[in-house]
């Protein structure tokens, strides 16, 4: 079959006219198609449309079909500015053959290739010709004739296939995903000694904060550098050259001045050096000055009122007649390892998952550190919860919080009763007996919460021994589980627990019955006052009482006179 097209095609002389009205040639070179990664192919394969009555029947042959073996090349290049140009009818926007050639069809990385790095200036400046000639002058231009692959091409800022026009992008996505791919790239920076903040110090400066909250109109690197002719600020005929910086500023600065051209976006705030001008090492001073005052000043005064704050809680604490026990020494013990490994958990469970965030940056850069803390933590929490159970069914104290944390109609009745207090439609708050349905709901919660951080855990943790046993799947549902279940912990403790025992301004900034075990007779007589457990007990302030957990009988509501 191809021989039969040659004896046409292998004319030097063959040509016609495209859509566009231009002459093109039709002659196809076999020692080329040779060579092209479509060697195998017959002519029929590409111009699928051809008859073997062509071309006698006097019907052009339509442009070759590479989405039947290109689909997803072809979708992208439909949505491209080429392809929807295309598509509304301009005959004369780029195609396959086009960038790709029509039967040379090399590998990008050969050098004969049209779009050899070398080459897809010239290839794109067919039909983009100033462009090109703006590119081949510009600081990439220069660096991709010295050979360096890093520089970037026509295709590294406006992608491959879906070729886009940057004219319509947002600031963010210029700064972001064109110029900052090479400038915020270590590796490049690194390579070619080129300033390795540029793209941090953009973004802290008014452009890029404005970019960062959704600006449009906000100066991006291009706004100031240019889009295709970039040269240093070395060369006079760079828009950053300084005598040009009052025409380039004034394009969105109608009546920017020298001296308002004068400022600085890429500025290092802490620079100093000599490099450095005059203004930039003043800021530098200034900045310095006041963050001596700033920590001088603000560290003074948060430490007097550290040793105010805490002269002022120990006051309040021996004026609190703190008479009642609410819990024993085992208890808060028990409570004491708990808050403990629970925070050590939040805190190092949290710089794992978001190791890039000031947790994170905050624990080190040691990642072994990390999950071993929060390894460690997890054993202690569950040994704790074993302790727990083990006190819960050895002890007469603990058979007797189990019975008083067991949920009954009343708890039903008492949230009922507090919807009604707290909406202000009844003035009587419901009589709670040892625990509401408050620390009732917290408690069993916590139960809960560990059995089920527990058992994820430990699954996340053996992994390989678990996936003897179970599908790979089930290690990702327990790390889900895991994950959520610890923002939903997290966040109960914060919003409930946090306030019951510290921002209730009847407790605040504490209720001491973690810490030394009692509360006042008034505060449990007004949050329990049906608290008929062979506990309530009145403990002396004062006195031989007071280091030991003495149970004392406490007269109830009912036998007040």
């Amino acid at each position: 079959m191809n021989s039969a097209c040659l004896d046409c095609h292998g004319d030097k002389t063959l040509t016609t006219t495209n859509a566009a009205g231009k002459e093109i040639s039709l002659f196809v070179d076999v020692a080329k198609l040779a060579a092209s990664v479509h060697k195998t192919n017959l002519c029929v394969s590409c111009h699928s449309d051809i008859t073997e009555k062509h071309p006698d029947d006097n019907v052009a042959a339509q442009p070759p079909n590479c989405k039947q073996c290109h689909a997803q090349q072809s979708e992208s290049y439909g949505a491209s500015v080429h392809g929807l140009a295309l598509a509304k009818g301009r005959k004369d926007s780029a195609t396959c053959t086009d960038c790709h050639d029509g039967h040379t069809i090399l590998p990008p990385t050969s050098p004969l290739s049209p779009l050899y790095f070398a080459r897809l200036a010239e290839t794109c400046g067919r039909c983009h010709v100033q462009e090109a000639k703006d590119v081949e002058l510009s600081v990439h231009g220069q660096a991709v004739a010295e050979g360096h692959r890093d520089a970037p091409t026509c295709t590294d800022c406006h992608s491959e296939h879906k070729i886009q026009a940057l004219k319509g992008k947002s600031p963010l996505e210029i700064d972001t995903e064109v110029c900052g791919q090479c400038h915020a790239s270590e590796r490049i920076n690194t390579k070619y000694n080129l300033p390795s903040a540029q793209v941090k110090t953009f973004f802290e400066s008014y452009h890029g904060l404005a970019a960062q909250y959704g600006s449009t109109v906000a100066a991006n690197c291009a706004s100031c550098h240019g889009f295709h002719k970039i040269l240093p600020s070395t060369d006079p005929r760079s828009s950053i050259y300084r005598t040009n910086l009052v025409a380039t500023c004034g394009k969105c600065h109608p009546g920017a001045t020298e001296k308002f051209a004068q400022s600085k976006v890429h500025v290092e705030a802490a620079s100093v050096g000599a490099g450095a001008g005059i203004g930039q090492q003043i800021n530098g001073w200034v900045r310095r000055i006041y963050l001596v005052l700033i920590f001088g000043t603000i560290g003074f005064m948060l430490a007097h009122n550290l040793l105010l704050f805490g002269k002022k809680v120990r006051a309040r604490y021996r004026a609190a007649n703190l008479t009642v026990l609410r819990m024993n020494f085992s208890q808060r013990m028990q409570h004491l390892v708990l808050a403990v490994s629970f925070i050590v958990l939040a805190v190092t469970g949290f710089a794992l998952k978001f190791p890039d965030s000031w947790i994170g940056k905050a624990m080190g850069s040691n990642e072994m550190f990390r999950r071993w803390t929060h390894r460690i933590a997890g054993v202690v929490l569950l040994l704790a919860g074993a302790y727990h159970v083990i006190y819960l069914l050895s002890t007469r104290d603990g058979r007797q919080l189990v019975k008083d944390f067991l949920p009954g109609w009343k708890d039903l009745k008492d949230l009922a009763g507090s919807a009604r207090y707290l909406t202000g439609r009844s003035a009587a708050k419901p009589k709670i007996g040892r625990f509401g349905y408050a620390e009732k709901m917290e408690y069993w919660a916590v139960i809960w919460g560990t059995i089920i951080m527990g058992v994820t855990g430990l699954v996340m943790w053996f992994t390989l021994a678990v996936t003897k046993f179970l599908p790979r799947w089930a290690v990702d549902v327990a790390t889900t589980i895991h994950y959520y279940e610890a923002i939903l912990a997290c966040l109960a403790i914060i919003v409930w627990h946090f306030y019951h025992v510290i921002f209730d301004p009847d407790v605040y900034p504490l209720n001491w019955a973690c810490w030394k075990g009692k509360v006042s007779k008034h505060w449990h007589e007004e949050e329990h006052p049906l608290d008929q457990t062979p506990g309530p007990r009145e403990v002396p302030q004062a006195g031989k009482g007071d280091s030991q957990d003495q149970p004392v009988p406490v007269a109830g509501p009912q036998d007040s006179p």
